[in-house]
Order: structure tokens, then C-alpha cells, then sequence
């Protein structure tokens, strides 16, 4: 990580379901990877969302959905920005107020990352 600490993902339940659908393999432990090449199985290439999203024929960048999702929680939410920037794994603040925060504000993560998960299922 960009910001050299332990970042957690607050996932929300519509997140939780779709990795819980995933296939599991016995000669990995991700998530989500690659074909087999060989005996082992390899993490999907930085590239793999962008191929999904021009055989979809989508105009948007994997990038853009995160400036999407900072353009939602600032215009359309009354979460904090700091809390937004912090389910991207920005860094917060100056040296001195990170040397103070010590936490990772991980339930309220969870719940923005729900709303948005809402909101992009049209229920929000």
C-alpha cells in the first residue's frame, strides 16, 4: 500500500455474497485467479477488469469507478470525506494527525461501503 500500513476492506454484504460464490480451488488461496498455467494458479493480471469492461463495450476505466464512488460519497452522502478517503486507501491528513490516528474507522467503512453498494443496485 501507497500509504505503508495494513489496510482492511469493509465490505458490504452484496460484496461478501459475490466472494462467497467464488469458486473455491485447493491449490490456491485467492480469491480470484487466473486460469490454470502450469501446476499452480496465478492472481488475475492488472489488466482482467479492463478486458471485462471493453468486451462489455463500457466507456469507464477501473480508475474512474473509484473517482465515481468520491463523486457519490461527496455529492449524494453526508459521510465525512476523511471516512471516503479512507475506503481508498488514501493517506489522511499530515504526519502528525496520522502519528494520532491510530484507527481505521472499519464499521462505518462498512456502512458507507453498503450504501454505495446499495446505490449502485438502485436501492439507495
Amino acid at each position: 500500500m501507497k500509504a505503508k500500513r495494513e489496510h482492511r476492506v469493509a465490505l458490504s454484504p452484496a460484496a461478501v455474497a459475490v466472494l462467497r460464490a467464488q469458486p473455491r480451488y485447493e491449490d490456491t488461496d485467492l480469491v480470484f485467479s487466473s486460469p490454470m498455467r502450469g501446476k499452480t494458479r496465478n492472481p488475475v493480471s492488472d489488466m482482467t477488469l479492463t478486458a471485462v469492461m471493453r468486451r462489455l463495450k463500457l466507456s469507464a476505466t477501473v480508475h474512474g469507478w473509484r473517482s465515481t464512488f468520491k463523486d457519490w460519497a461527496a455529492e449524494r452522502t453526508d459521510y465525512a470525506n476523511e471516512l471516503s478517503e479512507m475506503v481508498l486507501a488514501h493517506t489522511i491528513g499530515s504526519a502528525v494527525e496520522a502519528a494520532y490516528r491510530r484507527g481505521d474507522m472499519f464499521e462505518k467503512r462498512r456502512r458507507l461501503m453498503t450504501d454505495w453498494a446499495e446505490f449502485l443496485a438502485g436501492l439507495g
